[in-house]
């Protein structure tokens, strides 16, 4: 007869932790020892653990390693969990954190089916994920330029005396601005510049990568029919798709919405219900996505030039559903 151990691996950079739990609620708990984090050390791994009718389960938390391991350990043909770090039962008095805990933690965890196992994309996935999330992290270095050089420009007593910034005025203000004393400061107050130019050139050639490469991406058709949506252009459909991934894995919009943390927070007690802002637990990029295409609802509803442009080809049941909404 078969029997399972549940693995727990600790993953860091170069080395693996690993322990096991026996089955049962009384099982053996027993440490492996630490291995390399290469092919060839989990390979060997997998050969000691297997044999007497035993089936080792996997699992390891989701973190900067990505989902290598996971993908070796499911073409070696076994069952592998990555789950996810923010949703692990922890002691609040637990104070001892080491490689060997965390890994006999997962196993005893694992075994108890108190792990959420979380949703891991193939490569093609990965890949327009790393494309999206380079893009906003091009946006974030936009934003802090731009501080940059607005603190710069307070430091020196020059003020805009206009409410929006970085519109084409604006910019004609920069440009003209030329009341440093000394050359070194125009010269830093010109890199700051070109600085934002810069960081603009590499989110409009990300942008048309994204364009680009959704063309023969398997979820193209999806991009595509979240477009027929206000507020919804190709980036924003792009990172909901790379994001949230095979979307009938959620059987009703309620778990979509709980796992994007779109959901009040609860704290009720006996007969008081309290609640209040959003969760914000799950994928933060894809939230904040549809965060921003609803901004485009506060307006009314019309369909503007652009908007039926990019849905003049979409089935007549699309487009009614994304009136609809």
């Amino acid at each position: 007869m078969e029997r399972i151990v549940y693995v727990g691996l600790d993953v860091h950079a170069d080395t693996i932790a690993v322990a096991t739990a026996e089955e049962g609620r009384d099982g053996e708990i027993r440490f492996h020892g630490v291995i390399e984090n290469t092919g060839d050390s989990v390979l060997r791994l997998t050969k000691r653990l297997v044999g007497g009718g035993i089936r080792p389960v996997f699992c390891y938390e989701a973190g900067p390693c990505g989902y290598g391991l996971h993908r070796l350990l499911t073409k070696l043909g076994f069952d592998c969990a990555v789950v996810s770090p923010a949703m692990i039962p922890r002691r609040s008095g637990d104070r001892i954190k080491t490689d060997r805990r965390d890994a006999e933690m997962l196993a005893r965890l694992w075994r108890a089916g108190e792990l959420t196992p979380i949703w891991t994309p193939d490569e093609a996935q990965e890949a327009m994920r790393d494309l999206i999330r380079t893009r906003k992290q091009a946006l974030e270095a936009l934003k802090i330029a731009k501080q940059q050089l607005l603190s710069f420009l307070l430091r020196h007593g020059l003020r805009y005396d206009r409410p929006t910034y970085w519109t084409k005025i604006h910019w004609r203000w920069i440009n003209e601005l030329r009341k440093f004393r000394y050359p070194h400061q125009q010269l830093a107050f010109e890199e700051l510049k070109r600085a934002i130019r810069q960081i603009e050139e590499r989110i409009s050639t990300l942008g048309l990568a994204i364009e680009d490469a959704v063309k023969d991406w398997r979820f193209a058709r999806l991009v595509d029919a979240l477009r027929a949506l206000r507020g919804v252009n190709t980036t924003i459909a792009a990172t909901l798709a790379a994001e949230i991934g095979d979307i009938s894995r959620f059987s009703n919009p309620r778990q979509l919405m709980a796992w994007l943390g779109l959901v009040p927070s609860e704290h009720s007690s006996g007969s008081t219900i309290r609640r209040g802002r959003i969760t914000r637990t799950g994928n933060a990029l894809a939230r904040t996505m549809m965060v921003e295409a609803s901004w485009s609802y506060r307006h009314p509803a019309r369909e503007q030039h652009p908007h039926l442009k990019r849905s003049l080809h979409l089935p007549q049941e699309i487009k009614d559903i994304a009136w609809k909404a």
